[in-house]
C-alpha cells in the first residue's frame, strides 16, 4: 500500500507541483473517469426504481421517495414538502391526487384533508441504496439457470479455445513445411471476415449436424480463433528451439514437448488468451441468440432480452440483472489480470 501512495504522489518537482504533474494527474484522472464512470453510473443506476431512471435531470445517488404509515389507510402514503398560502412549510402524505389537486393530510393528525396544488409541494426523498431490483429480477428472470448455461458455455468453449489455438500455434511456429506461411496468412485474414457475413452459412452447418438448440452448437463453432493462433504463435516463437531439441534427444515425444515444455513456458499467453476468450463466450449475444430457441438453454446475455417488452422496457430489472452478469468476468478479470502485462509485453519479441 505505502508502494501504491509513493507512486501515485510522485511529482517531478522537489517540494511543489510541476506543470507536468498537473498535467498528468488530469489527463489520468480523465481516462479513469471516462474508463470507470460507466460502470459506476451503471451499478447506481442498478438500485434505482423505474421512475427515478426518467429523473430529470437524472440524478446520480439513487433516491426513494418516503413514506409514512397513517392511521386510517391501508398503505402508506408518500410524503410531501408542502409550502402552503401564508409560506409556512409543512410535511403532509398525500392521500390521492385529482387533476392538479392534491389532498393531503397531516401523518400525525389525519383527521383534516388539506387541498394543495401539486406545484406547492416537493418530494421528501433519501438516498436509498435498496435490494428490490435484484430480487424482482432473480424472482422473474431464470437467473440459476442462464448463470449455469453461461458458465457451461464459457468454460467449455474457452478449454476447447486453449487447446485448440495452442496446437495450431505451435506447428506454426516449431514446425517447418511447406505452406506454413500460407496457413498462417489465412488465417490471419479471416480477422476481416465478419459474423454477419458467415452467419447463415454457419447455422445451415450447425443445422445439418443437429446442434440446433445444443450448447454445442454455441461452442465449437467459435472454439478456434486467429487472435488467439497469431498471440500463442508470436509467443511461442520466443521459447529457444534448442530447447526442443534437447528434448528429443532425450527420446521426448512430440505430445510431451507439448504438454511439458510448451504449455508451461506459454503460460502468461494463455493467460491472455483465456481472458479474451472468457469475455467473447461471456459477452456473446448474438450467435447464441441464433442457435437457442428455448428459455431453458438461453445463456445470461440472451436472456437479459427478455425484459425487453414491445410496450414497456423495464430498464430498473436489466441493470440489476446487468450487474450481476458483470461480477464474474470481473473477477476472473482481476484473478488472471497479473499475467496480461507480461503476456502481451513478451509476445513478438524474436
Amino acid at each position: 500500500m505505502r508502494m501504491v501512495l509513493d507512486f501515485l504522489t510522485n511529482t517531478r518537482g522537489r517540494k511543489r507541483l510541476h506543470v507536468s504533474d498537473v498535467i498528468t494527474y488530469l489527463f489520468l484522472l480523465c481516462g479513469t473517469l471516462l474508463m470507470f464512470g460507466p460502470v459506476i453510473w451503471l451499478v447506481m443506476s442498478s438500485f434505482k426504481p423505474q421512475s427515478e431512471l426518467f429523473h430529470f435531470p437524472p440524478r446520480f445517488l439513487p433516491y426513494r421517495q418516503e413514506t409514512a404509515v397513517v392511521p386510517g389507510y391501508d398503505e402508506p402514503l408518500q410524503l410531501f414538502e408542502v409550502t402552503l398560502e401564508d409560506g409556512t412549510t409543512r410535511e403532509l402524505a398525500q392521500v390521492r391526487r385529482v387533476g392538479i389537486e392534491a389532498q393531503m393530510v397531516d401523518p400525525v393528525n389525519p383527521g383534516e384533508i388539506i387541498r394543495v396544488n401539486i406545484n406547492q409541494r416537493t418530494p421528501v426523498e433519501e438516498v436509498y441504496f435498496g435490494l428490490e431490483n435484484y430480487q424482482e429480477g432473480i424472482t422473474r428472470f431464470n437467473f440459476w439457470t442462464y448463470l449455469r448455461n453461461s458458465v457451461i458455455v464459457t468454460a467449455v468453449a474457452t478449454v476447447v479455445t486453449l487447446l485448440v489455438n495452442s496446437m495450431a500455434a505451435f506447428a506454426l511456429s516449431k514446425y517447418q513445411f511447406r505452406g506454413r506461411d500460407a496457413i498462417l496468412f489465412i488465417t490471419i485474414s479471416t480477422l476481416m471476415v465478419p459474423l454477419s457475413v458467415i452467419l447463415v452459412p454457419v447455422f445451415l452447418v450447425i443445422s445439418e449436424v443437429g446442434w440446433i438448440n445444443n450448447l454445442l452448437g454455441v461452442i465449437v463453432p467459435a472454439a478456434a480463433t486467429p487472435t488467439g493462433v497469431f498471440l500463442l504463435r508470436q509467443y511461442m516463437l520466443t521459447i529457444p528451439d534448442e530447447l526442443l531439441d534437447s528434448a528429443r534427444i532425450d527420446g521426448a515425444s512430440e505430445w510431451r514437448i507439448y504438454l511439458q515444455i510448451i504449455l508451461p513456458l506459454a503460460r502468461p499467453a494463455l493467460a491472455v488468451l483465456a481472458i479474451f476468450s472468457i469475455m467473447w463466450r461471456w459477452n456473446d449475444f448474438l450467435w447464441p441468440l441464433v442457435v437457442l430457441s428455448r428459455n431453458e438453454l438461453f445463456t445470461l446475455q440472451v436472456g437479459l432480452n427478455s425484459f425487453q417488452g414491445e410496450l414497456n422496457v423495464q430498464w430498473n430489472l436489466i441493470l440489476a440483472m446487468t450487474v450481476l452478469t458483470l461480477l464474474p468476468i470481473t473477477f476472473v478479470f482481476a484473478l488472471l489480470q497479473r499475467y496480461i502485462t507480461s503476456g502481451i509485453a513478451t509476445t513478438g519479441m524474436k
